[in-house]
């Protein structure tokens, strides 16, 4: 007798989808969630009442005003910098074909940090379009350098992430050597050279808000062309494609998205190299997944980094790059060894 032929249901044929929208429903949830504590708690007492009323623009006493003019300018501008820095290290990892590759690492992020220390050097005060700018010119300057040390090859990949690393930490001496002789110019910025969002406000979110936008709508354009990458560059070649052009311009990506988000907030760092790993270890290497579940994750990570740096020295503020460099610098160390493992 002939077995009954299974046809798959229709519940399992959307299995994937639905395990796909459970995992970006929760992503949303958290996201929110840290969002709201960062809104609640912190140096001041401010109770659900006033949160929801000065969400609403409902009322104008202090707590109202202190949510709206302090915290909510705050909290996106830390959600948007961490999409925006996790973004920019996917896409450091795409182009570079390295899972330890971001731009902090790859001296990215210090070079834009040289490029705004000099400015404020040179100028005592820039004005926030001028701070971007020199922010995307130590950021463009450092990439090439790097790139140009590391050369072509078969080894290209090892030279890039010896070259990054050694530019970021010269990159990192200049910029010190420039405060110590410049202290004067340069004292308000030590705490910003750390990594922090604590002085942001409205400006900084109208600021940074188009390049976030104009960087997503820029991936999403390219995304085709990006999958190239995931790619042996002899076979995307073969295919009669220009690795060399795309892996341009995704780097050009990193640089805008990075530039733009160490400019306001100084040179965070890990959040590009954990969020794409986690991201890929949750939903797996297809872009058009990876890409949006790398921004939600990266958001709420600067989030929740950000709410937890306001108890480290109660009532006192602390720079959000302690937190993340103390999440980061174990992640990074648990990665390398992980690769070690891997490749013998």
């Amino acid at each position: 007798m002939p077995m009954p032929h299974h046809n798959p249901s229709l519940s399992d044929k959307q299995s994937p989808a639905g395990r796909l929208l459970l995992l970006f429903c929760a992503s949303v949830l958290v996201l929110a969630a840290g969002i709201l504590c960062s809104l609640k708690w912190g140096a001041a007492h401010v109770t659900w009442t006033e949160l929801v009323q000065a969400l609403t623009y409902q009322g104008s006493g202090k707590a109202h005003l202190y949510i709206q003019t302090l915290r909510l300018p705050r909290t996106l501008t830390a959600c948007i910098v961490g999409a925006q820095l996790a973004l920019a290290g996917l896409l450091t990892q795409l182009a570079t074909k390295n899972p330890l590759a971001s731009p902090h690492v790859f001296g990215i992020n210090a070079g834009a940090a040289f490029a705004v220390v000099l400015g404020l050097a040179a100028a005592a005060e820039l004005a926030p379009l001028g701070t971007v700018l020199a922010a995307f010119a130590g950021a463009a300057g450092g990439a090439l350098l790097i790139w140009t040390l590391a050369g072509n090859g078969p080894k290209q990949v090892v030279r890039l992430a010896l070259s990054g690393i050694v530019i970021h930490f010269l990159l990192s001496s200049l910029t010190e050597g420039l405060i110590i002789l410049n202290q004067q110019s340069t004292e308000n910025i030590l705490f910003w050279l750390v990594g922090s969002v604590n002085q942001a406000a409205w400006p900084e979110v109208r600021l940074l808000l188009p390049f976030l936008a104009g960087g997503l709508l820029l991936l999403l354009f390219m995304l085709p062309a990006f999958r190239l990458l995931t790619l042996d560059d002899e076979v995307a070649a073969g295919l009669g494609q220009r690795v060399t052009v795309v892996r341009t311009a995704c780097m050009g990506l990193v640089i805008l998205l990075a530039g733009s988000a160490v400019a306001v907030c100084g040179p965070i760092g890990f959040v590009c190299l954990i969020v794409p790993h986690i991201a890929r270890a949750l939903a797996g290497s297809r872009l058009p997944v990876l890409v949006p579940l790398t921004a939600l994750l990266g958001g709420a990570m600067l989030v929740y980094a950000d709410f937890l740096s306001r108890f480290i020295a109660f009532p006192y503020e602390s720079p959000v790059g302690i937190v993340t460099s103390a999440i980061g610098a174990p992640f990074f160390i648990y990665l390398t060894v992980k690769k070690g493992r891997a490749a013998s």
